[in-house]
């Protein structure tokens, strides 16, 4: 089966590949600076800390220099060997959940499509998206099997993925007797692999959270009146199927934890098996979501990944148990759970339905709100390097995908920590004393005399077609023809990413 799965990346890999997101092109010029030139940032030689992903883009770092072998590195044949271990480490994880549970295979196999399948995942390849999905169920393996020191590394691997997956490690170790009797030595693995990344990021980028947290949260009105919380309905007024199909399994999965945590208040537990870790990775889930909504982020989709592939494992590896133990135990009903996970299957397929009725390879992403495409973004990118050399750019809002491809020094909050100085001391101002104190936690060691990157050039993005000097048509599936025109930066003031 993990065989089986990695050729299935492989394969996906190969459609998606030349539809990368710009955010995902920021992941991938930070492991291509970091493989070449051996430096954290966005683009050479300036320093950052805004991605949001350390594991993600040290192990893209590694893969990149390995394939220096061939003289020139490449991040996204590195990324393509990323997403395959991915999801072979996501696939073992599930033969150990089947034998932990006695699962029959289409469960494990339902189990992995899932999250590979899924229109938010596949729109997000090159962020942690595989990675995600991954230590979640390597963290629900360990606990099911009682392995507290195993629990703290997947724990981990989970924080160094996303900081914020803190909250389903925290929900698992509570939930999950073994590890909670255990928590000690769970908690000393953890901080000995984590804790060097961390106190190295605090100390010497400045920060041990990454300047995505006060990016994303001064981002205000970018969505309109979209939150996180109802994100959700934005993404479905503009592509209805895909979206249902995205969080139908999810969906499937809130059903059958509330039904199982009425089970255990009610006392009904005894004739299933321990499934604590597993109410623990649904609980994360359904806790995280919350979490985001209170941070006020907004509802970018790859958000989502989190909750909703946690979800949608849940519910696949609980109906499983439940349809062994009603094929054990005549006093419970087989057919329930045998339709749920049939339910499940219908809502996969439509969702590779969703992925294999689009032009192959995909041009752009299901969920896709960029202004240009990645092969347009790219030949403006390379052409921007020719024309502005050593000279300074100041990005248009969308800075990922030009800053890879142009090798030059692109300028934004994203690159420029004299930006994220200012978004500091901003949010210092706005926030009370509680998230005052741990803001300056976070900056302690911060440079706040740092000033901003002198700007050379300024690149200016237009909807509708566009010529001239300096100038490049491009096209958005989602937002049709547009223009990007390279001005000196005196010409008129620039636009900003909270103005996109």
């Amino acid at each position: 089966m993990v065989a089986g799965a990695a050729l299935l990346a492989a394969g996906v890999f190969v459609v998606v590949k030349d539809s990368l997101i710009d955010d995902a092109y920021i992941t991938l010029s930070y492991a291509k600076n970091l493989a070449v030139h051996g430096e954290w940032g966005l683009v050479p030689g300036m320093r950052a800390n805004s991605a949001t992903s350390p594991l993600n883009v040290l192990l893209l770092g590694a893969l990149t220099l390995m394939t220096r072998v061939s003289g020139s590195a490449h991040p996204v044949v590195a990324l393509g060997v990323l997403t395959v271990v991915a999801t072979a480490v996501l696939a073992w994880g599930w033969t150990r959940l089947t034998r932990a549970y006695r699962l029959p295979w289409p469960v494990a196999v339902l189990g992995v499509l899932v999250v590979l399948s899924n229109p938010f995942v596949l729109s997000a390849i090159g962020l942690e998206v595989l990675l995600i999905p991954a230590v979640l169920v390597l963290l629900t393996v360990f606990a099911v099997e009682g392995r507290p020191v195993a629990f703290g590394v997947a724990a981990a691997l989970a924080v160094l993925t996303r900081l914020d997956l803190v909250v389903f490690v925290l929900v698992m170790a509570l939930c999950a007797g073994p590890i909670r009797r255990r928590i000690g030595r769970a908690v000393l693995a953890g901080v000995v692999v984590a804790a060097p990344w961390y106190v190295f990021s605090w100390v010497v980028l400045g920060s041990a959270v990454p300047d995505t947290l006060v990016i994303k949260q001064d981002q205000d009105g970018l969505f309109g009146r979209w939150t996180y919380a109802t994100g959700p309905v934005m993404y479905y007024l503009g592509q209805k199927f895909a979206v249902v199909m995205a969080f139908a399994p999810a969906l499937v999965g809130l059903v059958a934890w509330f039904g199982l945590v009425g089970l255990r208040l009610a006392r009904r537990w005894t004739r299933f098996p321990d499934l604590s870790a597993l109410v623990g990775l649904g609980g994360g889930a359904i806790a995280y979501y919350l979490v985001y909504t209170a941070l006020g982020v907004g509802p970018y989709h790859w958000y989502y990944v989190a909750p909703a592939t946690a979800l949608g494992t849940f519910a696949v590896a609980a109906l499983g148990v439940w349809l062994v133990k009603a094929g054990q135990d005549a006093r419970l009903v087989e057919r329930t759970p045998l339709a749920a996970l049939g339910a499940v299957a219908v809502f996969v397929a439509g969702a590779v339905a969703v992925a294999v009725t689009r032009d192959m390879p995909w041009r752009s992403p299901v969920i896709f709100g960029n202004w240009a495409s990645a092969s347009d973004y790219a030949h403006v990118g390379r052409e921007l390097g020719e024309r502005v050399g050593e000279d300074t750019v100041l990005s248009p809002g969308e800075i990922g995908t030009l800053a890879y491809y142009c090798e030059c020094r692109i300028i934004d909050v994203f690159s420029d920590r004299g930006r994220v100085a200012e978004l500091v001391e901003d949010r210092l101002a706005e926030a009370g004393p509680v998230s005052s104190a741990l803001l300056r936690l976070n900056y302690l060691f911060f440079d706040e005399d740092i000033e901003r990157a002198p700007i050379d050039h300024r690149l200016r993005y237009e909807r509708g077609p566009g010529s001239g000097e300096n100038t490049w048509q491009v096209f958005s599936d989602a937002l049709g023809v547009g223009h990007f025109t390279l001005l000196p930066e005196e010409e008129r003031e620039p636009v900003t990413t909270a103005q996109r």
